[in-house]
């Protein structure tokens, strides 16, 4: 039975943006009525191909929605011309032909997207110890002959046993097929390469050269719930040779990991897709990486993953369902090393993985390899590590003794469920600071170096416009409406600050802060700063809970990782509560801090060792369980946390004092400039 056209749903990942369609109408048209980012510069005539979108075929139970490829119509003639011009890959369409006949669910991969993503997941510049696990060994094979039966193989592995004094080699089957040309290739003169994970294991021979070549190249990945950063390494040196980072496709099935446990609860083939996905993404940047260094997937010989519990089991085909529900077992904690096309990985034919262990259901092999990295271990200081994302996985400790759980601080440090938010893209607000008088807001937007009052300000951002507010952005907007008398200390918005008009108003029973009027217009809501209040508590509720059991009031550094915690500014971090009090010079962000671990474990048979070694060592606190848990959260909600005891803070900003608590005479300190960030560093 067809459908009314009026209840026709369309809904657009990863944007979440839905709607509802007339039946015939263009999937362009729909998606511009809605806002959808999808590029076209032919305006529709399916000249320029940009506009390439893909039906996400299944059910969708939380919506209500059966998507298929045939609730579009079919291929028109203009999408065949473009397919025979260009390139139009199997199950892509242009938006600008394909119309709407039932329920659809429309996937918008990257590149057809005007502001594409800006993946903030760079490698960082440390150096890392080489501990290599490949070693390339020129050896010169006698060749065969009537009188010596011998396979090729068997003169082979002599002669690396005679020149290099290595025996019991091995060969994949991989390399086999190979083996006899590249021998005859090189004249019987040939560079082998030899895998040996441990020293204690037997070496493995995974390629087989021509000749002298020496070229030994790793890719190093970090599996995110929102983002996929991968980088190409020089096994030699452990120089990145290139870096790319991509949206993690996951984000179709739920943008939250709950929602991807659900979808594989739910739907029979949800892991499989799942699986499929994250694969697919992997082997992309992959042959990215190899491009932009002038080479081929194919010449990758190592890969090292790390991600959450949740990316973990699904880039091993193993469903998460029992990650969604108490006691939270993992199927699997410690480190694997299969072949790299065991896990569906197009490498080199004999390519190896490795895995990195997980620390518990819900502090995962990304998690470790932050800890790795950051090498809380081996330092006297107390240290306290926080990787910010939708779950906050937090270690404190030292030399003696570590202890880490996980925080469900949701998505709001993402741009997620924010009224005007959205993900760290060109065109999404990063910085704000409000004036005190005036209560109006300046803020810097990604991809526009200029200020909103700048000069110049609107032909900079006249490329990407203003489009949202991401993490960094909602978190000092809150912030400088809590230091600006704009919210109390409880998050309320006060009445009095809207008795005199300017930027606040109201909507429905509630007040709204307008932090940039026009088209689109971008407001705070009451709702907004209670989802960052409730991100936060949760987030310094995991850290004092750690701080109870470790017996300890205070912190000697802080190290804050991930692309959310190497953007936030750490003096609007404290200022909302989000980590303990600490002098905030000892405040650092950590860049990419799994990446880095992530490439520790691919230079470095000592470094997953150490990781291995690390996890097991470990005391894993269940916030789920402790009794404390739900007292420090309700202690932190306010602004920045009932009780006082924040010193080192009160030397870089004037904080509010608490209604009818006066402030101290004396003469007002003058406000200086920040240099870091262009903004107040007394208020």
């Amino acid at each position: 039975m067809r459908k009314d056209d009026k209840s026709i749903r369309v809904i657009f990942t990863p944007s979440g943006r839905r709607g509802t369609a007339r039946r015939g109408q263009k999937l362009l048209g729909v998606a511009r009525e809605l806002g959808v980012d999808i590029d076209s510069a032919c305006g529709g005539r399916a000249i320029c191909g940009r506009c390439q979108v893909r039906v996400a075929e299944g059910d969708f139970p939380r919506e209500g929605i059966r998507s298929r490829a045939g609730h579009l119509s079919g291929i028109s003639e203009a999408e065949r011309r473009h397919g025979e011009l260009r390139e139009l890959p199997e199950g892509h369409r242009l938006a600008c032909q394909a119309r709407i006949l039932d329920d659809v669910v429309i996937d918008v991969p990257p590149e057809s997207q005007i502001h594409r993503q800006l993946v903030r997941k760079a490698a960082d510049d440390r150096a890392i110890p080489i501990d290599p696990l490949i070693r390339p060994l020129l050896v010169e094979v006698e060749p065969p002959d009537m009188a010596n039966p011998e396979s090729d193989f068997t003169r082979l592995a002599r002669a690396v046993e005679e020149e290099w004094h290595i025996s019991g080699l091995r060969a994949d089957t991989a390399v086999l097929t190979d083996l006899q040309a590249a021998l005859r290739a090189g004249d019987w003169r040939v560079t082998v390469l030899i895998h040996q994970a441990r020293e204690e294991s037997a070496p493995l021979l995974i390629g087989v050269r021509p000749g002298f070549d020496e070229t030994l190249t790793g890719l190093a990945v970090d599996i995110g719930s929102t983002t996929i950063a991968a980088h190409l390494t020089d096994l030699h040196s452990g120089e990145v040779l290139a870096t790319a980072g991509a949206m993690n496709p996951q984000i179709r099935f739920g943008e939250d990991l709950m929602s991807r446990v659900s979808h594989a609860m739910m739907e029979p083939e949800g892991t499989r897709q799942m699986r499929d996905a994250v694969r697919a993404a992997i082997n992309a940047l992959a042959a990215e990486v190899a491009a932009r260094a002038g080479l081929e997937a194919r010449d990758i010989l190592d890969v090292t993953l790390a991600g959450n519990p949740v990316m973990h089991h699904l880039l091993l085909g193993i469903n998460p369902r029992e990650l969604g529900q108490a006691p939270f077992a993992l199927a699997v904690d410690e480190a694997l090393e299969p072949r790299a096309a065991d896990i569906g990985l197009s490498l080199a034919p004999a390519a190896r993985a490795y895995v990195l262990p997980c620390v518990a259901g819900h502090v995962g092999a990304d998690a470790a390899a932050v800890a790795l990295a950051e090498a809380p271990h081996e330092s006297e200081e107390m240290s306290l590590i926080i990787d910010i994302g939708t779950n906050a996985e937090i270690f404190l400790g030292n030399r003696r003794r570590i202890l880490a759980c996980s925080s469900p601080t949701g998505p709001a440090f993402e741009g997620a469920q924010i009224f005007s938010g959205q993900r760290a893209a060109p065109g999404a607000i990063e910085r704000v600071r409000i004036d005190r008088k005036t209560l109006r807001a300046r803020y810097k937007v990604i991809g526009c170096e200029p200020w909103s009052d700048a000069e110049g300000f609107e032909e900079a951002v006249s490329a990407t416009g203003v489009s949202g507010i991401c993490g960094s952005g909602i978190v000092e907007a809150v912030a400088e409406m809590y230091l600006s008398g704009i919210i109390d200390a409880s998050g309320r918005f006060r009445q009095e600050a809207a008795d005199n008009g300017g930027p606040l108003r109201r909507r429905g029973r509630s007040l709204v802060y307008v932090l940039r009027a026009g088209e689109p217009e971008i407001l705070v809501t009451q709702e907004d700063v209670r989802a960052v209040q409730l991100a936060k508590a949760a987030l310094l509720a995991g850290v004092r809970l750690l701080m109870d059991e470790m017996g300890t009031r205070e912190v000697a550094r802080i190290r804050l990782a991930g692309a959310f915690g190497n953007h936030i500014d750490p003096l609007y971090a404290m200022i909302l509560g989000m980590i303990p009090d600490c002098p905030l010079e000892r405040v650092q962000a950590a860049g990419n801090a799994a990446g880095t671990g992530a490439r520790m474990a691919l230079t470095s048979r000592a470094a997953r060792r150490e990781v291995e070694t690390l996890v097991r060592r470990m005391e894993k606190i269940e916030t789920a369980l402790a009794a404390r848990f739900q007292e420090h959260f309700v202690q932190a909600m306010g602004f920045p946390l009932a009780g006082g005891g924040w010193e080192n803070l009160e030397k870089a900003v004037r904080l509010p004092r608490p209604s009818g608590q006066p402030r101290p005479a004396g003469r007002r300190r003058r406000r200086k400039t920040n240099p870091k960030t262009g903004g107040d560093a007394k208020s």
